[in-house]
């Protein structure tokens, strides 16, 4: 066997479940879980007609690369959101669609990793689980970088002989848990570093259309690379999907965009991968990457339930809106996992430790006092568990 596998922690929720293992929580109370990412929205009809209207694609054999039509509505979505010069993504070169950005996040560490050298992935802390376990599976060495009261990872404390063996950089903007968000002066100060240590920048923007406010979208890597003349955008790669823009996590749908030379030998990666997107699947990505009604809409529903809940934990704990994205970051009274437990036994809500998602770095965890709430469900559970959660905080 592999034993690298041996390096591997256990995924959050694995934690999770044996936390909760022998606690019965009030049979009166029906259970609210806030603790995975998983869009409970209904799939907007835009994308299961097209699913159901092109079942007869069962039929062939995708290819890797996907069919033009579906790169060409990624390459249009890429530059309308971005506000990217025209035709600066080739869609024959510069996105290759892939099935949800796990696989896709974790396949690129497979194959970008250069093994005949020292290697380090620096990656946020707390952090996306899969860019440890890519990094480790890989032969590198995860470096974590924590996050500050801002959310935001304080990549100029990285010292210089951790760069010098950096091969890839994993940014999640907006964050995941904190929901803040890089700026363009910040990203560009990242390629920078890519261009002096070189290194590729692997930016997760899954949650880039999930914001507040419609009239300022969060910025993206390849928009960074553009504003600095780089057209080729040359050490970036970003990843985006469906699951959370178009609450269609089912249908494990999203794509790799960027510099086409990465791309090229991650293509030749995944084609002996196995990992082709089904046609079906790729006709109803079409529909959804070209319409953006279903999207408005469904920020309106998370705005709603922010405007809700902050409403009714703020006067009992210290919150904020996040940036973007659709978690709470919530600083905890006590520590984090015993709050999480505590919260089950008395009020049968399920919130994520902070813990779960960081490690020991600099001599902190930075998520130890934290959990991470995530406002999926339907508006009036997000209201009945702020209210549980409340009265929970007045128990303390």
């Amino acid at each position: 066997m592999n034993p690298d596998l041996d390096k591997l922690q256990p995924y959050p929720f694995e934690r999770l479940a044996k936390l909760k293992a022998g606690i019965t929580p009030p049979p009166g109370l029906p259970h609210i879980t806030l603790s995975i990412g998983e869009p409970q929205h209904p799939t907007p009809g835009v994308i299961t007609e097209a699913l159901i209207g092109h079942t007869h694609g069962l039929a062939n054999y995708p290819t890797t690369k996907g069919q033009p039509a579906l790169r060409q509505a990624i390459a249009q979505w890429l530059t309308r959101r971005f506000d990217l010069p025209h035709s600066s993504v080739d869609a024959e070169t510069q996105v290759i669609p892939v099935n949800g950005t796990r696989e896709a996040l974790f396949a690129f560490a497979q194959a970008v990793i250069d093994r005949r050298r020292p290697a380090t992935v620096v990656m946020p802390n707390p952090f996306y689980q899969i860019y440890e376990g890519a990094a480790l599976l890989a032969g590198a060495q995860p470096h974590y970088v924590n996050i500050d009261a801002n959310g935001l990872a304080d990549y100029d404390a990285v010292p210089p002989e951790v760069w010098k063996q950096c091969q890839l950089l994993y940014i999640c903007t907006p964050g995941n848990p904190s929901g803040a968000v890089i700026g363009i002066e910040a990203l560009q100060r990242l390629i920078r570093l890519a261009d002096e240590y070189d290194f590729i920048i692997a930016g997760d923007e899954c949650y880039s259309e999930i914001y507040p406010d419609e009239h300022n979208p969060p910025p993206g890597l390849l928009q960074a690379a553009a504003q600095m003349g780089r057209s080729d955008f040359k050490r970036c790669v970003v990843f985006h999907s469906l699951s959370k823009r178009s609450n269609a996590p089912g249908l494990r749908s999203g794509f790799v965009a960027g510099d086409a030379q990465v791309l090229e030998k991650f293509l030749k990666y995944r084609t002996y991968h196995g990992c082709a997107m089904s046609t079906t699947v790729q006709a109803a990505s079409v529909a959804a990457w070209a319409d953006e009604a279903h999207v408005i809409q469904n920020r309106r529903l998370y705005r709603e339930k922010f405007d809700a809940v902050l409403k009714i934990l703020q006067p009992v704990l210290e919150v904020q809106h996040p940036d973007a994205a659709f978690y709470l970051w919530l600083r905890t009274p006590i520590d984090g996992e015993t709050f999480a437990q505590r919260l089950f036994a008395q009020q049968h809500v399920t919130v994520l430790p902070g813990v779960y998602l960081s490690r020991l770095a600099d001599g902190i965890v930075p998520g130890a006092d934290r959990v991470r709430i995530a406002l999926v469900a339907p508006v009036e559970e997000c209201i009945e568990a702020a209210g549980r959660i409340r009265d929970f905080i007045t128990t303390l």
